[in-house]
């Protein structure tokens, strides 16, 4: 690929020779148009385009020269310091300030300061997509430019102008690791920082030595070579390492000690700060390889910086992580629960799951009875939540099961499978194909518990109140709006289902989410230790409750919880003027028994039928919205990026055409799928 560069050469010669002052930023600007490619994801065009850079300059006499000045002159021309210290960087002002400057950018631009190299950055790069093209470059494409750019020793006073700026840089961000380090969030998370000297203290010393002898060395009169020999930052770069296997340490104790939102910031805080140091560190001293490579990525993350530093998503995405696989993780421990293997379990779940629908049809009655009241929406909107959650609470304290609220729990342990490959892919395929079979065979069971027995229990409780009251539950009006809300063809069941579905979601990041919060702020101790407390129940019953609520804790606030959004989302719906209102597959088999007795003659076979299979549609939606939506966020949660679906789906898919029975009734030998299965149906394809 042929592109002319001599018109701009010739331009950076003159500036280099010209007086002017300021240098001509067009000259880059235009330089970098001609190199960005037409689509920033082609690796074959972006190489092309880099190389015939590189060509140009090879080729063309004192192109090197005057490219290499131009850049120097340009780049010393303006405040670099900030940039390097600050940009692609949280701020110290902490999450929430952080979020308000950011949402408060989208509507009122911050001012640019021309005179720092950030205004640079931004006029080079000015297309949202360069972020993408400069990280597909190639890094032997890097190094060969680079390479070239330092082959001449020429503009030294210029160098040490740029290297003068990294110090000024490095010590901004030394000082801040240290800042963080002592900071009291991160002292509790990190205890033994108490007891031996904090290594983010150690750094800052090893930084400050380094950097005096490095202006030591440049005051005196020493060749370049000789001054690149001399420094020596080696004792910095341990430091630095061992600052980072500290955060590293702190991550995975987030798993034991839970983690809050200002922790995961500072988390992320420092680990920015450490990286961009060491980056700088080798650019100043490190032999050319790693010089090169350094330099590339300081510049990819300084153009990506520049579009990000502002983005609320981004802000979002660096943040959430830590807490979305704290929120799952509590989410997997349980999930693992919810999956039967064998017999036992199989009829054990069942019985939990019959007992939660015993409670079901009572939880529904009740709300047939307290939609009789007349009362204000909210007042109705707050009976309705109450039944809700406190049934739902009534179900944990027993030991039953909702067989919905499975999803948010499995999805969230077949996530954790992912994560932890073992073996070949086609290994891991096996595995989670097993979890798979097991996991639909036990929200079978689940749902056949919860839906065998509430039906009845329904129907019982129906004609218990006719006959002593002598009067329907229900009047045949409200009969049939129960049944119509029912048919899938001629209602919004379905979609309010998929409502229903996300509820269950949020419930179960709700649940993880005080989990995590019983675990950090340590509820459990704390609770033993109140001292009222223990004058009214004693140390012994103390101790028992404060050991069920730490368990418990977040299960019993996302029971709560997400009974408030099925009891008030059809008020928040009356009152929005919006069609939004909930299906529950549980509650909606005890409505259809109960809209079966009360309608007005004879029900048919096919309100009987379209009634029946909207139960089941309305099951299946809760299901998939709910399991879909919590494996998105836990494999997000955990960097992993699962691509083997449409073999994993073939697989069971597979295995369900071939031994239908395991997806219903639990075989003699725990499900297993091995590696020559897949490879043969890899063969026969």
């Amino acid at each position: 690929m042929h592109i002319n560069f001599n018109d701009l050469f010739l331009k950076m010669q003159d500036q280099l020779e010209s007086v002017q002052a300021d240098p001509d930023a067009n000259i880059i600007i235009e330089l970098i148009n001609r190199i960005r490619p037409t689509d920033s994801r082609d690796h074959h065009e972006i190489h092309e385009k880099f190389q015939a850079l590189i060509q140009a300059l090879l080729i063309t006499p004192n192109a090197i020269f005057s490219f290499n000045g131009y850049i120097l002159k340009l780049m010393n021309h303006y405040k670099q310091a900030n940039l390097y210290a600050d940009s692609g960087i949280l701020s110290l002002d902490g999450f929430w300030n952080q979020l308000g400057q950011r949402i408060g950018a989208h509507f009122l631009p911050l001012l640019h300061d021309d005179s720092k190299l950030e205004s640079l950055v931004g006029l080079a790069f000015h297309d949202k997509n360069d972020q993408y093209w400069l990280e597909n470059i190639e890094k032997s494409d890097w190094i060969q430019l680079l390479q070239l750019l330092d082959q001449s020793r020429n503009f030294q006073e210029a160098k040490l102008g740029i290297k003068r700026e990294m110090i000024k840089a490095i010590t901004v961000l030394s000082y801040r690791i240290s800042g963080i380090g002592l900071y009291p969030e991160f002292i509790n998370a990190q205890p033994v920082l108490q007891e031996y000297e904090s290594p983010f203290l150690v750094q800052n010393r090893e930084i400050v030595e380094f950097i005096e002898q490095y202006k030591k060395i440049h005051r005196e009169i020493i060749s370049p070579h000789e001054q690149e020999a001399i420094v020596d930052a080696d004792q910095a770069l341990v430091m630095i390492e061992q600052c980072r296997e500290l955060v590293l340490k702190t991550r995975r104790a987030v798993r034991r000690i839970g983690v809050s939102l200002s922790l995961t910031y500072l988390l992320s805080l420092l680990e920015q700060c450490l990286d961009r140091i060491e980056l700088l560190i080798n650019i100043m001293v490190e032999e050319n390889q790693i010089r090169y490579q350094s330099i590339s990525e300081l510049i990819c993350d300084l153009v990506d910086a520049h579009y990000s530093e502002n983005s609320v998503r981004a802000l979002l995405s660096n943040n959430s992580e830590l807490i979305a696989l704290q929120v799952t993780e509590n989410a997997s421990k349980t999930g693992e629960h919810y999956v039967s293997t064998d017999k036992q379990g199989f009829f054990g779940m069942y019985k939990a799951a019959a007992g939660a629908g015993v409670i079901i049809a009572i939880m529904s009655s009740l709300k047939v009875l307290a939609g009789r009241l007349v009362l204000a929406p909210l007042m109705q909107a707050f009976l309705y939540s109450m039944n809700y959650s406190l049934g739902f609470m009534l179900i944990h304290v027993l030991h039953f099961t909702v067989a919905t609220k499975q999803p948010a729990m499995t999805a969230a342990a077949l996530a954790s499978t992912v994560q932890h490959q073992k073996g070949s892919k086609n290994a891991q395929i096996a595995e989670l194909a097993s979890l798979i079979i097991n996991i639909i065979r036990t929200q079978f069971i689940a749902i056949l518990g919860n839906i065998s027995i509430a039906i009845p229990t329904a129907a019982l409780i129906t004609l218990l109140w006719q006959w002593l009251m002598n009067e329907p539950l229900l009047s045949h009006a409200k009969a049939d709006a129960l049944l119509h809300s029912l048919n899938p063809f001629t209602s919004l069941a379905i979609f309010h289902a998929a409502i229903a579905g996300v509820c269950l979601f949020l419930s179960g990041l709700i649940a993880g989410y005080f989990d995590n919060m019983a675990v950090y702020r340590k509820i459990g101790p704390r609770l033993k230790a109140h001292p009222k407390l223990k004058i009214w129940l004693g140390q012994d019953k103390l101790n028992k409750f404060s050991n069920y609520i730490e368990r418990n804790l977040g299960a019993l606030a996302g029971n709560f919880l997400f009974g408030i959004m099925l009891g008030s989302m059809g008020t928040l719906g009356f009152i929005l003027g919006l069609p939004i209102d909930i299906r529950h597959i549980a509650f909606a088999s005890a409505n259809f028994m109960q809209g079966l007795i009360c309608m007005n003659g004879t029900p048919d076979f096919g309100i009987i039928f379209v009634s029946f299979l909207g139960v089941l549609l309305i099951g299946l939606t809760n299901l998939f919205v709910s399991f879909t939506l919590t494996v998105i966020v836990a494999l997000r949660a955990r960097r992993v990026r699962f691509e083997q679906w449409k073999p994993l789906a073939k697989l069971v898919l597979t295995h369900f055409v071939t031994r239908p029975i395991d997806f219903f009734w639990p075989p003699k030998q725990p499900v297993e799928i091995d590696e020559d299965h897949i490879l043969a149906h890899k063969v026969k394809k």
